[in-house]
């Protein structure tokens, strides 16, 4: 049978956990689909294993789908042309280099590793239904929405990536998912709102002790009320927004550093958090000693972390700056790939109580040659060290209901802006020291308001993996591109109007013609 990079390594689900949560315990090693669960506990760690692939660093696990939804925007560069983040970036991808990985990062990898997690629960949802072995009816069911939320997620990533796409929700034969062609974009979401919707109504409002990491029905609401917006359904995308504001047990904090604390990563703002931990390694790479891109520790703070071969700004000064960090534990060991862009740190609000999360450019008294965003970095070489991180990784938190709930109120016909400020005053007012600071944006038009909220949703949400998808939805990707000014590359040159979304990958084509039955052009990349 000839391999298929479709399901390439379709039947490996692997991990090395610890028994602290429950996404560190040891999940099903492998799915395939003549798997048989005889017991409640086979079913569930098969769909520990889904979540283990989510954390894998084509996905959640590093800049896997942040390359997609953060990089080559206004938000964030690398502070040098660094190869394996440039392609997307710059906007210089095609089918070939999207099969080139590095450190198990590219187009390639996230495409199979969201199909080897679609495949995996496509079986689980087939053997767990009507199997009273796994348990009664209620266990079956959460079994179910678990799969199903995943499924969903997954295939909603693939339509913003590469919209029409493979699409199947049964258990296949390897030779019927590998000659699959393209589904078009609005089938696969009509599916998407299917499963998130079955999430939402069987899914726990919230997970804690061992159960943390597991998504809530909360975390489907809000991927529903994203699809609501962009496909400008205004009224249904507010309605799921309240939902989730009004019937959560979830709520805005005080202050937006909050939100960040390290020690605190499942406070009442978080959705849904991906947990990590430390010393916990699986699949080697020996190119990457000491560095495991399979396993349960986190590399993606190592990422926003300064290197200290760059810093300070005054290199005289690199030796005092070393031992002010070691003096508290710290080092400046991560890569700097992950830096707030020229633009954005020249334009953030310097009244904007954010800022200081979001723009660093003076650590201990040191001036720095690159703004760095401290809400992602994690300097503790003791309880994080380089590419061994326990930190989770947001993935949703309430500001961003609120924000689109202002959106959605602003845009829906009959609308008042006034009335959607009141969504996001306590963003504001937090924000800010002064009322009058937080109201600057009351008493807005609409095409004002909706300028405003453009901005809001930048400051608030700074490389949470929103801006590109903000970006493609309202329709001006290419023109902010375009009047941006970049450190290193020219993606405000080479960007064109195909690039709202990816090439499928060239060894995919070449196994599969049928991907190119519905659309020769690859989305426009041939």
């Amino acid at each position: 049978m000839k391999t298929k990079h479709i399901i390439l390594y379709v039947f490996m689900v692997f991990a090395c956990f610890s028994c602290e949560s429950f996404l560190e315990e040891d999940p099903k090693a492998l799915i395939s689909p003549e798997t048989f669960f005889a017991s409640e506990n086979d079913a569930r760690q098969a769909v520990q294993g889904m979540y283990a692939i989510l954390k894998n660093n084509s996905l959640y696990g590093q800049v896997g789908l942040d390359h997609f939804y953060d990089n080559g925007c206004d938000i964030i560069e690398p502070n040098r042309a660094a190869n394996f983040v440039e392609p997307i970036g710059n906007y210089s991808l095609n089918e070939a280099i999207a099969d080139i990985s590095v450190q198990k990062m590219s187009v390639s990898d996230t495409w199979k590793d969201l199909y080897r997690t679609i495949l995996n629960a496509n079986v689980i949802i087939d053997r767990v239904t009507d199997n009273e072995a796994v348990g009664d009816a209620d266990v079956r069911t959460d079994i179910i929405a678990d799969a199903r939320f995943i499924r969903g997620l997954c295939y909603w990533h693939i339509t913003n990536l590469w919209g029409d796409a493979p699409y199947y929700t049964e258990v296949l034969t390897l030779e019927e998912i590998s000659a699959l062609g393209r589904t078009d974009e609005a089938t696969i979401i009509t599916g998407v709102l299917e499963d998130l919707q079955f999430a939402q109504d069987n899914l726990q409002t919230a997970y804690t002790g061992d159960q943390s990491g597991r998504a809530s029905k909360w975390a489907a609401a809000i991927v529903i009320a994203k699809i609501y917006m962009k496909q400008q359904q205004w009224q249904q995308g507010l309605d799921k927004c309240l939902e989730i504001i009004n019937q959560s047990p979830h709520r805005l904090l005080d202050t937006y550093n909050e939100v960040f604390d390290q020690f605190n990563e499942y406070n009442d703002e978080i959705i849904w958090s991906l947990d990590f931990a430390r010393d916990i390694n699986s699949q080697f790479d020996p190119a990457f000693p000491g560095r495991s891109f399979a396993g349960n520790n986190n590399w993606r703070p190592s990422m926003f972390n300064p290197r200290l071969r760059d810093e300070p700004a005054n290199t005289n000064e690199r030796s005092a700056l070393a031992d002010a960090l070691a003096a508290r534990g710290e080092a400046f060991n991560g890569t700097g790939l992950q830096v707030a862009s020229k633009d954005f740190a020249e334009k953030f609000p310097m009244n904007d109580l954010r800022r200081e999360l979001n723009i660093v450019d003076n650590y201990l008294g040191f001036d720095l040659n690159f703004p760095y965003m401290a809400k992602f970095w994690n300097l503790e070489l003791d309880r994080s060290p380089r590419f061994n991180h326990s930190d989770n990784r947001m993935v949703f938190r309430l500001a961003d209901v609120h924000l689109m709930a202002a959106e959605c109120e602003n845009e829906r016909p009959g609308g008042n802006p006034n009335t959607a400020f009141e969504y996001i005053r306590k963003i504001r007012e937090r924000a800010f020291a002064t009322v009058a600071e937080a109201e600057a944006i009351l008493g807005l038009s609409q095409q004002e308001f909706r300028e405003a909220i453009y901005d809001e949703r930048k400051w608030e949400l700074a490389a949470e993996m929103h801006r590109r998808y903000d970006l493609i939805r309202w329709g001006i990707l290419l023109d902010v591109v375009q009047n941006l000014e970049f450190r290193f590359w020219k993606p405000n040159e080479n960007i064109r109007p195909w690039h709202v979304k990816l090439p499928i990958p060239l060894q995919e084509l070449e196994n599969n013609p049928a991907l190119l039955e519905s659309d020769p052009t690859n989305n426009g990349y041939r």
